[in-house]
């Protein structure tokens, strides 16, 4: 059973103070943004009366929030922010979640822990040596630029939730598609790109946990059938897309 907690602070706030209040609470979910003890955060303001505000805060457990976020160092500057506010609270208690719920920056991306830019890096170096190796693949790849496996790496890097440096540099998901087009890459070659990535990914130290790599192959499973499609002789160019963004499946992030 999960130990989470929701904390929910009750202001009320006069109107004239509302704008400063807003931009103190922009200021302090900085700290909850960053500590790990958070899963997540809302501040809501009520709609019949402007006076009224809600914060909601889902804690990893209560001893954490109390125990472990008020006496870390992010603590200080977030109560120097909401300081002032606090002879507004009304309400200030700890509840056990529903599932109405999201996720904060108590579970990682899967850029995060793959390990960022530099294990994405090594993935696609080893990668791409394989490829070029490989007699089922390397025709594919024939002319390889010297900078594909850079801009592959940045692609994945972003699809798994790190930087948008792919998007800023190269374009959205048309651009990746459009390389592909006209290519007619066959399921056998596929399903050998995809066991290829799996032995890189290995040899590149990622991580072999259950939940990082099953997340990580639909991701690959999904992008190379997308791959395929796109390389038939029907093929049509997709309208300008963002780089999808990927996530962790049915299980989150296994922290023993």
């Amino acid at each position: 059973m999960t130990t989470e907690t929701v904390e929910y602070i009750r202001y009320r706030i006069p109107e004239d103070r509302s704008a400063e209040f807003l931009s103190a609470y922009t200021h302090a979910s900085v700290q909850l943004a960053a500590a790990p003890q958070c899963v997540d955060f809302e501040l809501a303001r009520c709609e019949e009366d402007f006076e009224h505000f809600v914060l909601r805060i889902t804690w990893t457990s209560t001893e954490d929030h109390l125990e472990g976020f008020r006496e870390s160092e992010l603590f200080p500057d977030f109560l120097a922010a909401i300081g002032p506010y606090i002879e507004n609270i009304e309400e200030m208690r700890h509840y056990k979640p529903t599932t109405v719920r999201g996720r904060g920056a108590a579970v990682p991306t899967l850029f995060a822990w793959a390990g960022g830019a530099e294990a994405f890096g090594r993935l696609t170096t080893v990668f791409y040596e394989k490829v070029l190796a490989d007699d089922l693949l390397a025709p594919v790849f024939a002319g390889l630029a010297p900078e594909h496996a850079e801009h592959v790496a940045l692609w994945l890097a972003e699809v798994f939730g790190g930087p948008t440096a792919y998007s800023e540099t190269q374009g959205g998901h048309g651009h990746m598609v459009a390389k592909h087009l006209g290519r007619d890459i066959t399921e056998q070659q596929r399903r050998r790109w995809v066991n290829l990535i799996q032995d890189a990914a290995d040899e590149a130290g990622l991580p072999t946990d259950a939940e990082f790599r099953s997340a990580f192959l639909a991701y690959v499973e999904w992008g190379t059938r997308l791959a395929v499609h796109f390389s038939g002789p029907d093929a049509k160019p997709p309208a300008e897309q963002p780089v999808p963004k990927w996530n962790w499946g049915a299980a989150p992030p296994y922290q023993g």
